[in-house]
């Protein structure tokens, strides 16, 4: 908890030196994607993370069907920004075989609750840059383990441009009770990006993800991530209204204290999705009645 305190207070400089000019206010529900994926998924060096929170490495491969739900509200006054989103997936294949014990696969299980307050000190060009809070907890809808941790960071981030949404890189303290005789107290540091890209009307490409460095730890937990890769490329195109349809690849790569291989889950895929962004600003009517 020292280092991050001590990493907030190196920007509270920031606000001091930051351009006083006002922005616009703005008050949105972003839906960035409530669907549906169909995947096929090849899993690297499951033996060795049998153990591990991390469901989607102890799975099998597989042909799944998988739903997501990722919301934001999205509030901005003056140059801050503030961002609470919520991103649930849940993906299980269920095996039953006629001269066999039922079998169940969790290739996808993850809920994530983020509040990210960034302010924008400084404009440059097309883009916003300044100093990013946030407070995040992770686990899971099943999981054995089930995933549970706090994650607050701070750091500096490029957000608010028309294609990068978001580029960061943060300090983080975990706090993480995932193993209920284990709670282990952890340093990291993290980079990530969010970016989305018009490449024409009704098509749109998007990408997201992040790579965690795990630095210091409490205690030693086998289980505990060294590293935590996770990156996501999807095109979305409409094929009614705010319904989409498109490919879609996902990758996530961890390293675990006690194995020697990484483990790693990539999907390939189709998804079917609802994307809209409503605006919940109040706006007057500048036409007098």
């Amino acid at each position: 908890m020292k280092r991050l305190i001590v990493l907030l207070a190196m920007f509270l400089p920031v606000f001091a030196m930051a351009d006083e000019s006002p922005r616009e206010d703005k008050f949105n529900l972003n839906i960035r994607r409530i669907g549906f994926d169909w995947s096929k998924t090849s899993i690297t060096n499951p033996s060795e993370y049998q153990n591990s929170s991390v469901a989607a490495l102890k799975a099998t491969d597989q042909e799944n069907l998988k739903g997501v739900f990722d919301v934001a509200l999205e509030y901005g006054f003056n140059r801050f920004r503030w961002d609470n989103s919520v991103f649930m997936e849940y993906g299980k294949q269920t095996l039953k075989p006629y001269d066999g014990e039922k079998t169940v696969d969790e290739s996808a299980d993850k809920v994530l609750f983020s509040s990210d307050l960034a302010y924008a000190a400084w404009d440059l060009g097309a883009f916003k840059l300044g100093p990013i809070m946030r407070a995040q907890y992770e686990t899971e809808f099943v999981g054995d383990p089930r995933t549970k941790a706090v994650r607050p960071n701070a750091g500096i981030s490029l957000f608010d441009n028309d294609i990068i949404k978001s580029l960061y890189f943060v300090g983080v303290y975990e706090y993480d009770f995932t193993y209920s005789d284990a709670k282990v107290n952890k340093a990291a540091w993290e980079a990530g990006w969010r970016l989305e890209y018009n490449l024409r009307e009704g098509v749109r490409f998007s990408s997201d993800g992040y790579y965690r460095k795990y630095m210091s730890y409490s205690q030693y937990v086998p289980e505990d991530l060294k590293s935590d890769l996770l990156a996501e490329a999807r095109l979305d195109t409409n094929i009614w209204g705010d319904f989409t349809m498109g490919p879609y690849i996902k990758y996530r790569r961890i390293h675990s204290r006690h194995a020697e291989r990484y483990g790693a889950n990539t999907s390939i895929g189709i998804s079917f999705s609802y994307i809209h962004n409503f605006d919940l600003m109040y706006k007057r009517d500048s036409v007098a009645e």
